[in-house]
């Protein structure tokens, strides 16, 4: 019986948006290897009115969309804390991001603060510090930014849930399969 091909390497675009800064990492590689392809922060300039600044964050984002050319993208969602302002320009500044990856065709799917923290750390009430430390190891690189390490841990969130619906949709098939 011939051995499956193996599926090529997941790319997967992880964002964490916010008005004055977001966090966005390309990974490739698996779960078990990943491999920080690249990573960066979008910050537009402080003092500029916000239409500005989410005109400055669609440009960025649109120029690395085309840059890198992801084929999945993973955003986290917005965390409730947030005062109702802030909650408010954070929801604009995703529907900037959310738009350009839509508009590109790049399949994407969202992740809550806490699931990414509990698939990156095992405890989805972590906090940055713990997150970044173990995005660190897993990446196997130095991550200086929380924003640029967030980012990190959403593409890492998605390529591990990337792999375990994968192996369902196997496990699915070989049983369908056999009846």
């Amino acid at each position: 019986m011939p051995t499956p091909a193996r599926p090529a390497p997941l790319t997967i675009l992880g964002v964490d948006p916010g008005s004055l800064a977001t966090g966005w990492a390309l990974l490739a590689g698996t779960p078990e290897r990943p491999r920080l392809v690249a990573s960066g922060v979008i910050r537009p300039r402080r003092g500029i009115p916000f239409g500005e600044r989410l005109a400055t964050i669609q440009d960025r984002f649109v120029e690395i969309l085309a840059e890198h050319r992801p084929l999945h993208a993973a955003v986290e969602t917005p965390f409730h804390g947030a005062s109702a302002r802030a909650a408010l320009q954070l929801a604009h500044a995703r529907g900037v991001i959310l738009a350009s990856l839509s508009r590109e065709g790049i399949s994407t799917v969202e992740y809550s603060p806490a699931e990414v923290k509990k698939t990156v750390t095992g405890n989805g009430r972590a906090t940055k510090e713990q997150v970044a430390y173990m995005v660190e190891r897993l990446a196997g690189t130095r991550i200086p930014e929380h924003d640029r390490a967030d980012a990190v841990a959403v593409a890492l969130c998605h390529q591990t849930h990337h792999r375990v619906q994968r192996s369902i949709r196997r496990s699915t098939r070989a049983v369908e399969e056999t009846r």
